[in-house]
């Protein structure tokens, strides 16, 4: 659903509309002397950011009083407060409406006021100045609803030749919710679980059940559908708190992927779950709880079914807590939040009711299934190994999210080397760990234990110092190749080469005949810092942006003045007109006049001559922008564009 969003958001403020609506009145309370009413209607879904913010993170809301003088505070509405967990801090904010009143002093018969803001929804953030005359004689006065993309310039020097400008039609946001990619991790997690001592005993007990106690053998058919369609409705059902959070806020869900506390909290939780499954000890849910369930199974019908199912998900929580676990939180960190939450659950419940519903129509296969032994014990230590493994990703997003550098990429990898070495001494005999040592290993236990020497081997690759192409299979698990120790300071994202004049990022291009990775983006543009940090960090991408590109990164909210010579004055199509004061405002005009678009993050593939390569892109997943990315590139090596694949229609 927030995908929908996404879109329909993008779909209407990229070409100039505006998220926020002002309106003004001014009263008299003494001579010279007003109470200006401010209102602002705000869109759903976007954030209007408050007066006062602290340094370091967005662009505060700014009232600028041009003829009047600014009498005490402003007083109206109160800021929500909430935790951002890009900037990593609190941030106050306004949602739905806001109402303030300031007291002013002027001589004036109309009131001269700029308000500089800027808001931010899941996927854009705008940066707008607002002018607003607002008549001393109390008269309601609404912003001129402006197409911020119809401008006209005194003077032409930021207008680009483009060609191929028939590509801007269709470039918007195209951000594809990986709800399938889930349900197949989900359906992987829960096939897992089915190999654990907790759950797979009791596949065949309850299919013999439901056989023998039935009527018929129709009837026993009925019965065991309904006890996995219970199953797959009890983990779906364990996701639904999860959406009434994802409406209240949002960002909790976003904040887990970069909030240092919780990725430290979700470490120690998963090396619980390792030591859990080593052994040490047992992760279950209250004794009450399965007692209730196990009684109210007892009940006639198809509710003593459901029960009968809720008792199974209540006592196999000591195998499945732990996998569910690891699902939660690999759902949770992705763009689609509670969405893929449900979709991963359900994958889950799936595959673990799969045998119970199949095996009702193949009785006799029962027969055939393996015994419950000494396996079930290698598969349960073998999962302690994995979350071990899986705890260390959380360490290093806090890690590289606080700059510690306590754990670069060589010493994650060899950490991760040493984890599946010992997996695999495990797995061939070596030692028993906390259950007593095997008298001898079966032969899949020893092929298993050689797949992980060799994915031992192909980790080592990731130890060579400045390959980014390395590990892709693994691309965005470990640390991004260049968190290193042979890292390199930079004042380009991701220390990449880029710059951040058009005119001198066009004239690289030139010289090292590459086409140009155009970036419009913002120091306070918090979607700009999630396309960097989360797909810009993945190998491949990071390989394509460092070789085959000129990366130029244009701030639409950078504050430095202009010289006076470089400044300039616009005019909208609406009459109304604004002076080019700072280099943000440049860069702005440039986005809105050459591309027809004023919402951050934007990206262009284009030629140095301005040939567009393919359809401009924004806030969007990484299959997606690396797609993107390949396809604009190869355009650009061949004598005609491809046509457009990405942007909506």
């Amino acid at each position: 659903m927030r995908y929908f969003l996404f879109l329909f958001c993008c779909l209407s403020f990229s070409w100039g509309q505006d998220p926020v609506k002002w309106s003004a009145q001014a009263r008299q309370t003494d001579t010279n002397t007003y109470d200006v009413i401010l209102k602002a209607n705000i869109q759903e879904n976007w954030k209007l950011y408050d007066t006062t913010l602290p340094d370091g993170g967005p662009l505060p809301t700014v009232l600028i009083w041009n003829n009047a003088t600014a009498i005490g505070s402003l007083e109206g509405s109160t800021a929500k407060t909430g935790y951002d967990p890009i900037f990593e801090m609190d941030l106050a904010y306004y949602t739905d409406e806001v109402l303030w009143v300031q007291t002013v002093e002027t001589t004036s018969s109309e009131i001269d006021l700029l308000i500089e803001y800027q808001a931010c929804d899941d996927a854009l953030c705008i940066f707008r100045e607002e002018p607003l005359l607002i008549p001393t004689d109390g008269s309601l006065v609404n912003a001129t609803q402006r197409d911020l993309t119809d401008v006209t310039l005194a003077d032409n020097d930021l207008t680009l030749d483009l060609k191929n400008t028939e590509l801007l039609a269709g470039s918007g946001p195209n951000v594809s919710a990986s709800w399938w990619r889930i349900f197949v991790l989900g359906l992987l997690g829960g096939f897992l679980a089915l190999l654990t001592p907790c759950v797979f005993p009791l596949i065949p007990l309850t299919v013999s059940y439901f056989s023998k106690s039935s009527v018929s053998r129709a009837v026993g058919i009925r019965r065991s559908l309904s006890y996995a369609f219970s199953i797959v409705g009890i983990y779906a059902l364990l996701s639904l708190p999860f959406h009434f959070l994802d409406q209240l806020r949002p960002e909790v869900l976003n904040a887990i992927a970069t909030n240092v506390v919780l990725n430290l909290i979700f470490f120690a939780v998963f090396l619980l779950f390792a030591l859990s499954f080593f052994g040490l000890f047992d992760l279950t849910l209250p004794s009450k709880w399965s007692a209730k369930s196990d009684e109210a199974a007892t009940r006639s019908s198809y509710l003593g079914i459901f029960f009968m199912a809720l008792t199974l998900a209540v006592v196999s929580f000591s195998c499945t807590g732990p996998i569910l676990g690891s699902l939660l939180v690999g759902s949770l960190t992705a763009d689609g939040g509670a969405s893929q939450l449900t979709a991963g659950m359900l994958g889950f419940g799936t595959a673990l009711a799969l045998p119970f519903g199949v095996l009702s129509f193949f009785p006799n296969v029962l027969s055939k299934l393996p015994k419950s032994g000494g396996w079930l014990q290698h598969v349960k230590v073998s999962l302690g190994f994995v979350e071990l493994a899986l705890a260390l990703k959380f360490l290093s997003n806090a890690d590289m999210v606080q700059g510690w550098g306590i754990l670069p990429r060589e010493l994650f990898i060899g950490i991760w080397m040493l984890i599946l070495l010992l997996w695999a001494i495990y797995l061939f005999g070596g030692f028993g760990f906390m259950h007593p040592k095997p008298k001898k290993n079966g032969l899949k236990q020893k092929a298993i234990g050689m797949l992980v020497v060799l994915f031992v081997i192909y980790l080592g690759q990731g130890l060579v110092p400045n390959q980014q192409t390395q590990l892709r299979a693994l691309s965005g698990f470990p640390p991004p190749a260049f968190y290193s120790v042979y890292q390199t300071e930079s004042d380009c994202p991701l220390n990449l080469d880029c710059y951040k004049d058009f005119e001198q990022g066009k004239a690289a291009a030139i010289n090292q005949q590459k086409p140009i990775l155009l970036d419009f983006t913002g120091w306070a543009c918090v979607n700009c810092r999630k396309v960097e940090e989360n797909i810009w960090t993945q190998p491949e991408v990071y390989q394509l942006l460092r070789d085959e590109v000129v990366v130029i990164s244009l701030y639409v909210d950078d504050r430095k003045t202009l010289p006076e010579g470089a400044q300039r004055t616009i005019t909208y199509a609406d009459g109304s007109s604004r002076v080019l004061e700072t280099v943000g405002q440049k860069w702005s005009a440039f986005q809105a006049i050459n591309f027809k678009s004023v919402s951050q993050p934007y990206y262009v593939l284009m030629k140095a001559d301005g040939t567009i390569l393919n359809t401009p892109i924004q806030y969007t997943d990484k299959a997606t922008y690396l797609a993107w990315l390949k396809e604009g590139i190869a355009a650009g090596k061949s004598p005609k564009p491809l046509v457009p694949a990405f942007g909506i229609e």
